[in-house]
């Protein structure tokens, strides 16, 4: 049987390959090449993408390849369940060399052949047979494009791969011809194919109780002949397995004469699947085949009947839906959009039909769809439900209905069931479908999935099942979630959350501490955001409310939103070293704050930008002569095509160098408060102005003139507990990281998207929270100057410096933790939970993680056996059931009975609780004194000393010559003894570390893989048309040149200091395989060069290497280095340089066509270099 991680681990690797290998075919094929580009253009008129050619090509060849790949996945499974009788690939025992005999046997008749041909002998044997025709036929992705025969040499030699006894290492034997490994290929042979479509198994325990909620009723209420199913994101298809399996069972009762074939057919002809992944349509037609012969009992295909299965690849919102044009009000049988490589429109048409089936099913991908066109065309299809930034669940659910029968005579309506991400719930773009779009259909059931453990499911779900018909009564049955599953179970399907749903669903009403299983008002549910809470929930949700006299909105400025955003944060985002290199004007570098920087009152910036606005928030003007011109001119392109809500470009707009949103009034006063859109817990912080703010971190304005006093009342109530649970119950949970993201293991790891129309309803109190405020933003203010990076920030580092301030930091800490207990403590009261005054008076102290009353109390649980938690692993404190002997004795007596109401009082209960309370997580002391450590060391590295001579010439350094510069100061070395912790320490080694990981080679074909060198010319030819534009010529089609993804980089560092954009943020230029021989270390520059000193550091480190006695071959990727940068020197620098006394420009051209004589290379020659393949070996199998 065969193991089926080690084969979509060793698979997906294989993929890769032939995708390189399909992209060489192509580009060396030049009518193939043009039928391509004609494609490309046809789905960018259908306004089906709106990608650019390279990138819409790689999403193709990566479905060619896997079509390739696939096909002899089946072919495997096939020959060793010996299901057909010729061999060509490899088999067991003798099985195997007939394999190789045939395959000899065949060159010898066909010496003019590759292996390609033989791949395809296969692939024409299924064609032959009625029962796999399918697999092969026309639409197969495999066919537009042939591989190379050396990659079908890889392919067959990857299939006959042995250990060391000599047994195959992939076989597929299985006597019960299993095929869930494909579901498993299905999801994970392609990343690429994974995050385009979402890829994403339903397990099977989740497919069979949405068919008994669907199916079944369906059945009861009609005939079997004659039924049909149709899942519409069928996947790899574990509904339609489950379907026909059940169909099967049910002519088998109701028809006992018919025979296995009869049964077979019946039941596939009920059968529907569409996808829009081809290779999902693939597995799902193969898996479903081999279903189908095994109820048939037949053991060969080449004996089995023709087994068609309605399995369709293509796009469901699209196909079969107002699909053609009108002209003139007239049906003219054109469609406004052309079906794609692997779509068959006939049996599309036919199977998208509306009202044809009596039940629909599925699970439809939960993302929001990347390609502006393709969004905005569905957008057009389901104007009911694709509105504003729409999840792909919206117009998927309006398509089931659809696709459902209504009901008409003695027909009954169809039923639908789908498990769906429940972002509808709670973002703005469900409102419509929960106040206009459902509320016409007969919802019969909803289930709150988000707490059951479903693996890789780490988006929050609902299970929707309803009638296409209008309502019947007035209450929906409802399975309302109330506690998460409290730890991973060995088997999913047996978890306590989901055992509780399976099990009770149908009770007319139950409840556990899981789940609340009764009838809610179809009222409630008509109301935009739904709260599918169960247990103490809705009575604390209806105590808050209750005591409110007003809402946030009523004490606000306008709306609560983004400040800004640049479009391209790539283009605009960096780090403050590199921007005071290239923009040099301090007020257009300003730290940002984004959501991820806002935690636990206070504000850490992670990153700054280049923020061309002046101070009275207005856009400066385009100056060519500006620092910042030169680094922001690269990206004018890519900038101008930006487009921006108004749906004009940047370039339409004449500013291209400015952010693409700018909301000028929430910069017209220094005071706001931001927050953390998407978190755990709730992070509400005061900023004082001087930063700018992304959009992932909203800004609430108070009216001009408020005091800061109104603001801090304000960060009061907004952090505390209570606000917590309130946001919490109206905002959109996103879960643990998304799909494939994992399972959130403990519900106070759930990520929720707090944005601004939920926040700006939040119910406030009479109560005075200003205090609160206070106390809270001086002591995080107090923390922050304590932290080693503002400890270190202009003074020399030393042991007993950080030492004393990690001293002071926990003690801030402690008081900002017992500061935040009476703030929450406070808010119960004045919200009405409880009528106790529970707020300490006495003499202000500390408290450390793990001793607040909650804490205590869950302590207690845990000991007791009835919960498991990892809060204080996560959070790394210690657990204690009783409360602290050093306490004073009225702190003492508080907190008990803290601890006692927790026990009373079913609400505050709820509240006391890891979900509602501070994490006040910090990042480990000594990963933050490493950081500010390495970023004091690397500043001083970068001084320009020592990367100039004492001529004052630019020249490059070795790890080794600068590990001289830093042993020759003795304060240097002392940092570095400081940061490797021990007195001795190897230089070149810790210099090495050091700076491995903050350099980025010279030459693009160092940095690229040689797939995206293909991108890097088109940026070239972008810049050399930018050129003619800027000299004068009109009328130039300049294309916005592609962006990069992480796969095109050849290590991760590279993608993360250029990203998308390959903009240098890094702060040294790397020379690989360069420097002097007996040297052996990192050769560098600096990053702080401008083009011509990177062009003369680089001829002098040539030099060196002449002299040293390198090979033309060793020295021409640093001709082809000093090419590229030739092209900024002639940009930048043709003028006279007062420096050198030459034109720089010309002295460049002049010298690198020098150089490029000298090692004998052409322009071509040195366009096409590439490093030489790294060896490549294979891991022996354990």
């Amino acid at each position: 049987m065969i193991d089926a991680t080690a084969l979509t681990t060793d698979a997906r690797r294989l993929v890769l390959d032939v995708e390189d290998d399909l992209r060489a075919v192509l580009s060396a094929d030049s009518e193939l090449s043009q039928q391509w580009r004609d494609r490309h253009t046809a789905a960018l008129r259908g306004n089906r993408t709106s990608a650019d050619f390279a990138s819409w090509r790689d999403e193709h060849v990566t479905q060619v390849a896997v079509s390739w790949v696939l096909t002899t996945v089946f072919v495997r499974f096939l020959e060793d369940n010996d299901l057909i009788t010729p061999r060509w690939f490899a088999g067991h025992g003798t099985r195997r060399t007939e394999a190789t005999d045939a395959e000899q046997a065949y060159f010898r008749a066909h010496p003019e052949h590759t292996a390609r041909e033989w791949i395809l002998q296969a692939v024409e044997h299924l064609a032959s047979l009625p029962a796999t025709a399918q697999l092969v036929d026309a639409k197969a992705m495999l066919h537009q494009i042939p591989l190379s025969g050396r990659v079908a040499e890889r392919i067959i030699a990857f299939w006959r791969e042995s250990d060391d006894d000599g047994a195959l290492v992939r076989d597929f034997t299985d006597p019960d011809l299993g095929t869930r490994f494909l579901g498993d290929l299905y999801q994970d042979l392609s990343e690429f194919a994974k995050k385009t479509y979402a890829l994403l198994q339903t397990p099977e325990f989740v497919e069979e109780f949405i068919l008994d909620q669907t199916m079944d009723p369906a059945l009861a209420e009609r005939p079997l002949d004659g039924f049909r199913i149709i899942d519409p994101t069928c996947g790899s298809g574990h509904f339609l397995l489950g379907a026909f399996a059940r169909l099967v069972a049910r002519w088998q009762k109701e028809a006992p004469a018919y025979n296995a074939r009869q049964i077979v057919a019946k039941a596939l002809e009920s059968v529907v699947g569409v996808d829009i992944n081809p290779f999902a349509v693939a597995i799902a037609r193969f898996r479903l085949i081999l279903e189908a012969l095994k109820v048939t009992g037949e053991t060969s295909l080449e004996q089995a009947p023709g087994l068609t299965a309605r399995v369709h690849a293509g796009d469901s919102l699209l196909w079969g839906r107002d699909e053609r044009t009108l002209t003139n009000g007239v049906d003219d049988g054109e469609w406004d959009f052309e079906a794609d490589f692997s779509e068959d429109s006939a049996r599309l048409l036919e199977s998208l039909e509306p009202g044809q089936y009596d039940a629909v099913v599925g699970n439809p991908p939960y993302i929001v769809v990347g390609d502006a066109k393709l969004r905005a065309k569905y957008r057009s299809k389901y104007p009911k439900t694709a509105k504003g930034q729409y999840a792909l669940t919206a117009p998927f659910m309006e398509r089931f209905f659809e696709l459902a029968k209504t009901k008409s005579g003695d027909q009954p309506s169809g039923w639908t069931g789908q498990i769906t991400s429940n972002s509808f719930m709670r973002r703005e773009f469900g409102a419509n479908l929960i106040e206009s779009f459902l509320p016409e259909r007969d919802l019969r059931l909803v289930v709150d999935t988000s707490g059951a453990y479903i693996p890789g499911h780490g988006t929050p779900t609902v299970i929707l099942v309803a009638k296409r018909q209008s309502p019947v009564d007035d209450e929906v049955h409802a399975v309302l979630g109330t506690r998460g599953e409290p730890e991973r179970p060995a088997q999913a399907g047996d978890g306590v959350v989901w055992a509780s749903i399976r099990d009770h669903t149908t009770d007319e009403s139950f409840e556990n501490k899981y789940v609340t299983v009764t009838d809610v008002p179809r009222s409630t549910l008509s109301s935009h955001p739904w709260s599918l809470q169960g247990g103490a929930s809705p009575e604390v949700l209806r105590q808050v409310n209750r005591s409110s006299h007003s809402e946030l909105r009523e004490m606000i400025h306008g709306k609560i939103g983004f400040a800004s955003f640049p479009g391209s944060d790539d283009a605009f985002f960096s780090v403050p070293s590199e921007l005071r290199r290239t923009v040099r004007n301090e007020p257009y570098e300003r730290p940002v704050i984004r959501g991820d920087s806002v935690r636990d009152w206070d504000i850490t910036p992670e990153a700054w930008a280049f923020v061309p606005y002046d101070s009275g928030a207005d856009p400066i003007e385009l100056d060519s002569t500006a620092p910042w011109y030169r680094r922001q001119w690269p990206l004018r392109t890519s900038l101008s095509g930006v487009t921006g809500f108004g749906g004009k470009t940047q370039a339409e707009t004449g500013t291209w160098w400015t952010w693409y949103r700018w909301v000028k009034g929430r910069y017209a006063t220094p005071l706001s408060i931001t927050f953390a859109e998407v978190a755990t817990h709730n992070h509400f912080v005061l900023d004082r102005g001087g930063s700018v703010f992304k959009q992932t971190a909203p800004v609430i304005k108070l009216p001009e003139g408020a005091s800061e006093d109104e603001y801090l009342h304000l960060l009061g109530v907004l952090n505390s507990s209570i606000a917590l649970f309130w946001l919490k119950q109206n905002a959109h949970s996103k879960g643990n990281g998304g799909i494939g993201g994992g399972i959130a293991d403990q519900q106070w790891e759930r990520f929720y998207q707090f944005n601004g129309t939920t926040v700006r309803d939040f119910p406030l109190v009479e109560a005075d929270f200003t205090a609160f405020g206070r106390m809270l933003d001086r002591l995080a203010a107090e923390h922050a100057a304590t932290q080693p990076a503002a400890v270190l920030s202009d003074v020399v580092p030393s042991a007993e410096l950080l030492t004393t301030a990690a001293d002071s930091s926990a003690s801030v800490l402690d008081q900002m933790i017992v500061a935040q207990e009476e703030l929450d403590w406070f808010s119960y009261r004045a919200y009405g939970l409880t009528e106790q005054d529970l707020t300490y008076t006495g003499t202000p102290l500390g408290v450390k993680l793990g001793e607040r009353a909650f804490e205590i109390a869950l302590a207690r649980r845990v000991e007791a056996g009835s919960e498991t938690t990892a809060w204080f692993s996560r959070h790394r404190s210690t657990p204690i059931t009783e409360i602290p002997a050093h306490w004073p004795e009225d702190y003492r007596e508080l907190v008990q009975k803290r601890l006692d109401l927790i026990e009373s009082s079913r609400m505050i209960n709820l509240l006391e609780r890891p979900e509602y309370k501070r994490r006040w997580l910090d990042e480990p002391w000594m990963k933050k004194v490493d950081r500010a450590l390495r970023t004091w060391l690397l500043d001083r590295l970068e001084e320009k000393s020592i990367w100039f001579d004492r001529q004052g010439r630019p020249v490059t350094r070795s790890v080794a010559q600068l590990a001289d510069v830093v042993g020759r100061n003795e304060e240097l070395r002392g940092v570095v003894e400081l940061w490797r912790g021990r007195a001795t320490v190897d230089l070149v080694k810790a210099l090495t570390d050091l700076l491995n990981t903050e350099a980025v080679p010279y030459l693009a074909a160092w940095r690229l893989k040689p797939k995206a060198m293909d991108k890097f010319r088109a940026w070239q030819e972008t810049w050399q048309l930018q050129r003619r534009e800027d000299a004068g010529e009109t009328g130039l089609d300049i294309p916005v040149p592609p962006k990069y993804s992480s796969a095109d980089w050849r290590k991760s560092t590279y993608m993360a200091h250029r990203g998308k954009l390959d903009v240098p943020k890094e702060r040294f230029i790397h020379y690989p395989n360069a420097g002097l021989a007996a040297d052996g270390t990192l050769q560098l520059g600096w990053a702080g060069w401008d083009h011509f000193q990177q062009y003369l550091a680089l001829a002098g480190l040539m030099d060196d290497m002449i002299r040293d006695g390198a090979s033309d071959e060793t020295l021409r990727p640093l001709v082809a280095g000093l090419g590229e940068v030739l092209f900024w020197v002639q940009q930048w620098h043709d003028e006279l340089d007062p420096a050198f006394g030459v034109n720089a420009a010309e002295f460049a051209r002049t010298d690198y066509d020098q150089r490029r004589a000298q090692v004998g290379a052409s322009e071509d020659d040195l366009l096409s270099w590439r490093p030489p393949a790294a060896p490549r070996g294979r891991k022996a199998r354990s």
